[in-house]
């Protein structure tokens, strides 16, 4: 049942992806969507694999059933303001990696960017 539920919030985020890159498709007077480019992170709330399997099945009868998706996962970044650095951090630790500090800020690795789609006409 977990998994069912997981797997509707991902069909539900392709869903909502699509509906914009459609409308981004026919701003531009295309006739189909070749490849679809997202930016995930892993605090983003979508599993990546997830949204593969949930892609063709949104995608149905659109014009994008026949594009590729491409994801890329990106790392968590967090700045840390005591010795102003930007790093790298995980799930379960998000401190400086530079100087240990625990108060830091998250400036990445929450996002689901949309950074590129392949249209033709």
């Amino acid at each position: 049942m977990l998994w069912q539920m997981y797997r509707m919030h991902e069909l539900s985020v392709c869903q909502s992806m699509l509906r914009q890159v459609q409308e981004l498709a026919f701003e531009n007077h295309a006739r189909t969507i070749t490849a679809i480019n997202l930016q995930i992170g892993p605090l983003s709330g979508v599993e990546p694999q997830l949204m593969n399997q949930a892609f063709p099945i949104a995608s149905r009868d659109s014009i994008a059933a026949n594009a590729t998706l491409v994801i890329e996962t990106m790392p968590i970044r967090v700045h840390c303001d005591a010795c102003n650095t930007d790093s790298d951090a995980t799930m379960n630790d998000l401190s400086c990696r530079a100087c240990g500090n625990t108060l830091t800020q998250l400036i990445g690795g929450d996002e689901i960017l949309l950074t590129d789609i392949e249209l033709e006409r």
